[in-house]
């Protein structure tokens, strides 16, 4: 599913390096070779924060919230640069491909969703259109995949205003299911494999409160996929 190179060359030209922040004379992409690298180099693997919150489930990430790949989440999500979804996803492709396993089962893809004001202030759910492309990556490699958006988001207070008590007694009232249904309930076949998807782990309050809400409705998530780990929650 490596195809990362491809994916940035096919955006619009920044001025600068979305994941260096570098304004460099010749730049022709949306992130310079030496980030491309770098974020190319990074391999999947198992992470947990300590203390983990009750609910959370195992949960898998491509890296550390650090360096080219920080750069780039906070260029996607807080600088308007929307073209650099298509490789992020194709990141979080390879994220779910390494905590599910050989894609023999369906998969169902859940995006922890934004909030109204959230969606708002980023012309749209960020995560959502992150999933859209990690499914359209993992279905070109020959997977059953669909996303499925059987969360709402209340409003909420900014967590960058909280401390840990409150981040986590924010989280507990977070999400409402859209449905008392599971997640590909009615289908035919097997049952899906359900994957929790975020752009980043910190505490893991915000994973296990959306867990829990999907297993009250019969779709326990299997495994939660994010792209970055905060530096305390570094994989062991």
């Amino acid at each position: 599913m490596r195809g990362l190179w491809a994916d940035l060359t096919d955006l619009v030209l920044p001025a600068d390096c979305a994941g260096c922040r570098e304004r460099r004379p010749g730049l022709r992409h949306g992130v310079c070779p030496s980030c491309v690298t770098a974020l190319d180099a990074l391999r999947p693997g198992p992470v947990r924060p300590t203390p983990a919150p009750a609910g959370l489930p195992p949960c898998v990430a491509l890296g550390p919230y650090a360096g080219p790949l920080r750069e780039a989440l906070l260029a996607y999500k807080d600088h308007g640069r929307h073209g650099l979804a298509r490789p992020l996803g194709g990141l979080l492709a390879e994220v779910v491909a390494a905590a599910v396993g050989d894609g023999s089962r369906p998969v169902a893809l859940v995006p922890v969703p934004d909030t109204a004001t959230a969606a708002r202030a980023r012309y749209g759910d960020h995560l959502n259109r992150l999933a859209r492309h990690c499914a359209a990556r993992l279905r070109r490699s020959g997977w059953s995949v669909r996303v499925h958006r059987p969360l709402r988001a209340l409003p909420r207070p900014d967590s960058v205003t909280l401390d840990s008590a409150g981040r986590a007694a924010a989280a507990q009232a977070a999400f409402r299911p859209r449905s008392a249904a599971p997640v590909g309930a009615g289908a035919a076949g097997v049952a899906p494999v359900v994957v929790l998807l975020d752009d980043i782990v910190t505490t893991g309050v915000t994973l296990a409160a959306a867990a829990r809400v999907l297993g009250a409705t019969g779709s326990a998530p299997s495994v939660a996929a994010v792209l970055a780990a905060t530096q305390k929650r570094l994989r062991s």
